[in-house]
């Protein structure tokens, strides 16, 4: 096992990012090592990050302005090599089909119930790991 996963959190917002860290946790799950966050507030600061590697999983704040997380998460499916896996953080459980759309692996609604946001970022982390083993 790895000795620490990389999350990226892309929010405006930084009670969303204190969300996510506090949902999280040290680690999602028993299984996995522990996490350390990225945090971007910006497009070009998660663009930088990305390119410069080592992200094992994303999570993009769909309410996030200007550029939300949902049209983030399309761009950089298209644009970044080996991509990490994406958790959408959705305002509205209607915006389902926009996740879809966005190309991102799963998707929550805020504000973040720590449980689900927890299982949603363990059973990606775990592919992801599993992916670069």
């Amino acid at each position: 096992m790895q000795s620490s996963a990389t999350v990226l959190v892309y929010s405006d917002d930084s009670n969303t990012r204190e969300q996510v860290r506090l949902a999280a946790g040290r680690r999602p799950a028993a299984d996995l090592p522990p996490v350390e966050f990225l945090e971007c507030a910006t497009l070009p600061a998660v663009l930088k990050a990305l390119e410069e590697g080592g992200v094992d999983v994303c999570v993009l704040d769909g309410e996030t302005v200007p550029a939300g997380g949902m049209g983030v998460c399309r761009q950089i499916k298209d644009e970044i090599f080996n991509c990490p896996p994406v958790l959408l953080l959705m305002g509205r459980p209607q915006d389902a089909w926009l996740a879809t759309w966005s190309r991102a692996e799963a998707a929550v609604t805020l504000p973040v119930d720590p449980v689900e946001f927890a299982d949603a970022l363990a059973a990606l982390l775990r592919s992801r790991l599993a992916v670069d083993c």
